[in-house]
Formats: C-alpha cells, sequence, structure tokens
C-alpha cells in the first residue's frame, strides 16, 4: 500500500514535470487536437457576471469540465469538488455533510445553479450532474456580485443547454453498499420552444467499519456492539423542468421549476449502549450498561422550486435580464409509533427564499463594460422543534460593477453592492482587482469586502438538548459577520499546459458561535433563573464573539500532452487561526482561546491522469483520481487522522447511428482506506472501503 510520503512525491513529480517534458513537447505540441486546447480556456461568467474567456478574465476562476465530471464518474456535487479541486473537502457525520472551502464552513459559500442561489440544507445533493457542463469556482469575497454569505466564495453550475431538435440521455451508476444513481434528461427544441426535463434518483444502504462503542472502565476499555451505523441509508428523487421562447434575438422568456424529496431509512431495530458508573456493598466500582434503541424518526426533506424570467437585448451594447424564483424547503422528523406513542411527524425547519432581480449590462465602449441592477430578497423560517412560530426578514439591494480597459493589457474592475436589511440596517461591500496579461502570462491582484447577515435560525432558534443538560437561548441581537479578503493569482498557459499559483489572505471578524452564560448573568435574569431551575445545567446564546485570520496558498498544472494524455495536479495550504471567547466554569471569567478554524484542513492535494484513444466508432478513456488531505481540525474531538483515496475508472463510447453508449466499470478507493475507529469517533472518512463501479450512460 503506498503511504503518504509516496504519494505526496508523486504529487511533486507532477507539479515538477514541466522541466523534465519540455523538449519532448516542443516537438509534439503540433500533433495535439485544436478541441483539447479548449479545455484549457473555457467560457466563465462567474466573478464577474458577464461571459469572457478565463484567460481573459479579470478574476481567477477554477472550471470543472463536464469530461473531468464523466471521466471522474461523480454523481454528486460534493464528490465533483473534494476529488476534482485542492480547495474543498468534505466530512460527514451523524448531523450530514459539510463542506469546507478555502479553510473556513459551507455557510460562508454561495452556490449558484446557472446563475441563481441554490439554498435549503440540502442543497448539495439537488443537482444533477449529468447535465453539467461546467463547475466555475471563484476564491474569495464576493458579496458586491451575490450578496450576503459570500465570503469565502461562490460555486456556479452551469448546465448544458443542447439545441437538437430532440435529445434524451440516461445514466445509471451502481456501487458497493447498495449505492445506485440514476439520471434522465428529455431536451426539445420546437422552433421558438424549447423544454428541459430532468429526472434524478440516488440511493444507498446503511454501513458500518466498526460496528463498536468504545466505553473506559477505570484504566480499561471496554467495547460494546452498537447499530448505530456510521453513514445512514436513504434515498432521495428530484425532478425539474425549463420552458423557454425564443422569440428572436432580441426577446427570450423562461419558466422553471422542481422538486425534490429525501428520506433517511433508519433501521427501526439498532440498538446502541448507555454506561452507568456506581458502587457494590464493598466499595468496588461497577459499570452497568443498559441496550437503547438508537432512532426513533427518520429525517424527510421536501423543497420545491419555481420562477422565470426575461432576457431583452435591443442591441449589442444592452443585455437587460428580469429573474424571479422562490426555493422552498422543508424538513421533518417523522416519528415511527413505538409501544408508548403513536406515529407523529415534526416540522424540523421550513424555509421559503425568494429572489427578485433586474440586472442590465451596458457595453459602454470596447474598453469599458458596466454591469448594475436591484435585487429584492425575502427570507422565512418556521420551526416546531426550535420553537420559532414564524420569522421573516427582508433585503434590498443596489449593485454595479465596471470593467475597465485601462491600456493595452491592463485591466480593472470595480463594484459595490448596497445593501438595506429590516433586522441589520444598511451596509456597503466594495471589490476592486487589477489583471495584467501579456501573451501567455497573466497577473491578477484583487481585495473584497464580505457580508453576512445572521440566519434566522441563528436569530431566533430555542434548542434543548436533554442528553447534554443544554439549553440554547435565541438572540436577536446578533451582528452580521464581515470579513476582508485579499488574493493574488499568477498564471502561465499555452497549447499544451496551464500553470496557476494563487496567494489568498481572510480575515472574518464577528463571527457567531455559541457562548456560555456566567452564573452572574444568569442570577440577574429570573426568565433564565427559571429555566436554569428546570434543572438544566449550561445555559447559552448565540453572539458575535469570534474572529479568524486564514492564509493560503494553492497551486495546480496540467498538461495535455501527444496520444491523448492528460495530466495534472494540485496543491493547497491553508493556515488558519481562530480566536474564541470561552468560559473558565471555575473563575466565572471569559479567557479567549486560539486554535485551527473548526474542520479547516492544512495540506490538500489531488493527482490526476487521463488517456483518450479512439478507433473509428469506438472511444476509450481512463483516469485516476488521487486525493490526499492531512489532518482535519474539530473544535468539539480534536484531529481527525489524514486521508488518501485513489479511484480508477474507464469509459467505453460506442457511437452508433443514433445513440451513444457509454459503459463505465472501475474501482473506487483503490487501496481500501478507512477509518477503523469506534462508532462516533471524530471519522477521517466515512468511505466503506474498495468498492466497484459500474455505469451505463446511454443518449440519443
Amino acid at each position: 500500500m503506498m503511504n503518504m510520503q509516496y504519494k505526496a512525491a508523486i504529487l511533486t513529480l507532477l507539479l515538477c514535470a514541466p522541466n523534465l517534458m519540455a523538449q519532448t513537447l516542443q516537438r509534439d505540441t503540433a500533433r495535439i487536437a485544436p478541441e483539447r486546447t479548449q479545455t484549457l480556456n473555457p467560457v466563465v461568467i462567474t466573478g464577474t457576471g458577464t461571459y469572457r474567456r478565463a484567460n481573459t478574465s479579470p478574476v481567477a476562476v477554477k472550471v470543472i469540465s463536464a469530461k473531468e465530471l464523466r471521466d471522474a464518474q461523480v454523481t454528486n456535487l460534493q464528490d465533483a469538488l473534494t476529488k476534482l479541486t485542492t480547495t474543498v473537502t468534505s466530512h460527514t457525520n451523524g448531523m450530514g455533510t459539510f463542506i469546507n472551502f478555502n479553510g473556513v464552513s459551507d455557510d460562508y459559500i454561495v452556490i449558484l445553479e446557472n446563475g441563481k442561489r441554490v439554498s435549503g440544507d440540502d442543497r448539495w445533493n439537488r443537482i444533477s450532474m449529468d447535465n453539467v457542463r461546467r463547475i466555475e469556482i471563484f476564491s474569495g469575497a464576493a458579496s458586491a456580485l451575490y450578496g450576503s454569505d459570500a465570503i469565502a466564495g461562490v460555486i456556479n453550475i452551469i448546465t448544458d443547454d443542447n439545441r437538437e431538435p430532440v435529445s434524451a440521455s440516461s445514466t445509471t451508476r451502481v456501487l458497493n453498499n447498495g449505492r445506485m444513481d440514476e439520471d434522465i434528461h428529455i431536451d426539445v427544441n420546437q422552433g421558438h420552444f424549447s423544454s428541459q426535463t430532468a429526472y434524478t434518483h440516488h440511493q444507498a444502504d446503511s454501513w458500518q467499519v466498526n460496528r463498536y462503542q468504545e466505553f473506559e472502565e477505570g484504566d480499561n476499555t471496554v467495547l460494546k456492539l452498537t447499530g448505530r451505523p456510521m453513514s445512514t441509508g436513504y434515498h432521495s428523487n428530484n425532478i425539474s423542468e425549463k420552458l423557454e421562447w425564443r422569440f428572436n434575438d432580441q426577446w427570450s422568456v423562461y419558466l422553471r421549476g422542481s422538486y425534490y424529496d429525501y428520506l433517511t431509512d433508519r433501521d427501526r431495530s439498532a440498538t446502541y449502549f448507555t454506561q452507568k458508573k456506581g458502587t457494590d456493598d464493598t466499595g468496588t466500582t461497577t459499570y452497568t450498561y443498559t441496550p437503547k434503541q438508537a432512532y426513533t424518526y427518520d429525517l424527510h426533506h421536501r423543497s420545491y422550486t419555481y420562477g422565470g424570467g426575461a432576457r431583452w437585448a435591443p442591441n449589442q451594447r444592452i443585455h437587460v435580464y428580469l429573474d424571479a424564483y422562490s426555493d422552498n424547503f422543508d424538513s421533518r422528523y417523522d416519528y415511527w409509533q413505538t409501544a408508548d406513542k403513536e406515529a407523529y411527524d415534526e416540522t424540523r425547519k421550513r424555509t421559503h427564499y425568494v429572489n427578485e432581480a433586474l440586472r442590465v449590462i451596458f457595453r459602454l465602449a470596447d474598453w469599458n463594460k458596466l454591469s448594475a441592477g436591484a435585487e429584492f430578497v425575502q427570507e422565512s423560517l418556521h420551526s416546531e422543534s426550535d420553537h420559532i412560530d414564524f420569522e421573516t426578514t427582508n433585503t434590498y439591494n443596489l449593485f454595479a460593477q465596471d470593467e475597465v480597459k485601462i491600456v493595452k493589457g491592463l485591466e480593472g474592475v470595480v463594484g459595490v453592492r448596497y445593501t438595506q436589511n429590516d433586522h441589520f440596517g444598511a451596509a456597503f461591500t466594495p471589490n476592486v482587482g487589477l489583471f495584467y496579461h501579456i501573451r501567455g502570462f497573466r497577473l491578477r491582484a484583487s481585495y473584497a469586502g464580505g457580508y453576512r447577515t445572521p440566519t434566522l435560525s441563528q436569530l431566533y432558534a430555542t434548542d434543548q438538548a436533554k442528553t447534554a443538560s443544554r439549553y440554547t437561548l435565541y438572540n436577536p441581537s446578533l451582528k452580521p459577520e464581515k470579513n476582508h479578503f485579499l488574493n493574488i493569482n499568477a498564471e502561465y498557459s499555452n497549447s499544451w499546459v496551464s500553470l496557476s499559483v494563487s496567494a489568498f489572505m481572510n480575515k472574518i471578524r464577528d463571527m457567531i458561535n455559541y457562548r456560555t452564560m456566567t452564573q452572574a448573568e444568569i442570577d440577574a435574569d429570573a426568565h433564565l433563573t427559571g429555566i436554569q431551575a428546570e434543572g438544566w445545567k449550561t445555559l447559552r446564546q448565540r453572539d458575535n464573539i469570534d474572529r479568524a485570520t486564514l492564509r493560503g496558498i494553492s497551486a495546480s498544472v496540467k498538461f495535455l500532452l501527444p496520444y491523448g494524455l492528460t495530466l495534472g495536479g494540485g496543491y493547497t495550504f491553508t493556515d488558519s487561526e481562530a480566536k474564541t471567547q470561552t468560559l473558565d466554569k471555575n473563575t466565572q471569567t471569559y479567557v479567549v482561546t486560539t486554535s485551527p478554524v473548526d474542520k479547516s484542513v492544512r495540506h490538500v492535494g489531488n493527482v490526476m491522469a487521463s488517456w483518450d484513444k479512439t478507433w473509428k466508432a469506438y472511444h476509450l478513456n481512463i483516469t485516476l483520481n488521487g486525493h490526499i488531505q492531512s489532518r482535519r481540525y474539530s473544535s468539539t474531538y480534536g484531529y481527525a487522522d489524514g486521508i488518501g483515496q485513489w479511484d480508477i475508472t474507464t469509459r467505453h463510447t460506442v457511437s452508433l447511428r443514433h445513440f451513444t453508449l457509454e459503459p463505465g466499470v472501475g474501482i473506487e478507493n483503490l487501496f481500501n482506506q478507512r477509518d477503523t475507529s469506534p462508532w462516533n469517533s471524530n471519522y477521517s472518512t466515512i468511505n466503506p472501503g474498495r468498492s466497484f463501479i459500474a455505469s451505463l450512460r446511454m443518449t440519443y
């Protein structure tokens, strides 16, 4: 089995490969097919809101192509990002899957689908990978263009826009542990009318690598079997529809909608153990273990979206876009019938997100492009479990961004957003950047301010954790979180190689975290005293008590070599420091503690090698992907071990008269890397181990 040092050596070799291969590539560059070089310079829109080639964009945008997604055979967004980039890591536990982007959590990331924000807890799972043309990743604060939450970056999923009269595709993928993914797409284009229909199904069984709980009995360790899985089984379905009418080159309108349903498949007979410490008649310490029912409910998530918009382009210098949509998410606890209660359900969370935006792009001159607009956002929340009857907030925005060619080879971009929120008043978020390019070299430097308003859950949720004897109070006095983000990027590319190096610093202030209340605070408030008298040992509330500084550097390289060979690799180093106010219960005073940012990873690397070969109507692709990361920090559990996962996949394309068949086979987790820690540990990975992949894609 390859150890971490050997894997790091492979990554280093790939990053140093230009010096070793320069002479060979100078002889063979002419053999590279022109269409392959386009993968080094795709069209992007994220970061500026206007279409640019990647090598002429004033901001650096990382692109994952449709070919890379198909070659890696990924079926969800989190796998695509963790396997094919080094700026994103993921972590799954009993509370769900969490994404870390440039050292901070996904709370500070805006996810877009074709420029429209995706909200709700299941936003990572509601996007079909089968119809994705590319994924654009912008690292940096982007609140000036994208509003609240864009403190760490923006991920924009661009879907395919097929213009064939009739086209259809179906992709099925199966793995061990009952994992199956199905995507079906049907596109119709007749005259001025088009329809895009998509259906996605995901499912998986529960699995556990280590079926034991670990308990301490003095100096000894005791293991007990548990029925709680490392990963809980589930099934989900998502269907979406988009209708568009393109009346002429100037006018087009569209309507769109979707429905998503997700339900866990928990084992109703599963049990776990609780430990009780005592003494016998002789004074000897005794330990008793009591089995308890592990689960009493399934989690049921549903969401539906609807919206529409129009585009008007009276001439080449003016483009007007009007969009309105609503994203509605509902999460419930579906309690089962037991011996002492009837089956019932409880609303865990119900959110409504409404966005209405008018955006105008003016090409004032060949050297000047201005984007300006207005946006209205309404957010609502209802939760029975968190004791929120109904809360809502409105945000009004005005924004403008100007792209200017200063002199030949030097461009600038400057923007600002004005935000007026019902709860938090007014705020300005700026961004400014410079872009210099000459031949294949590009240098970018940018500064942006970020702004994130507290969620309605953070403002109004009251949580009662009985097992921990902890009571969490709401706090409507929270302030918005803000940040300063500096980024420097250098790139070089030609027809066969692309190199990129970026360095960033992100300083976030007024971060929201839980603050344990002092006894003096409790004694001074009759309401708090009454809560404590009910038996709660810890009273806490959310407050703006944290700040963080993150510094990092990323490097990536991609080679398009002769004979269909593609090599690539990347590395990201992130140094994070979080300062948190914590209560010393003995002295009843607050002290500032310093630690890494929660769930951050210091070192992340990836490696990719791909080979393509065509024989008449048959095309073969073989791809090797490796993802390597160091220890992940948790503010609750400490460090999880580092992990490396390697996947090898093959894709076989057979072109028939009207159909294309793409069967695929491969191995996920080639070297069987697993975390065998006892249940409820800070897992480095929940991957079940080496799994075989079989897939079939059919297109018409």
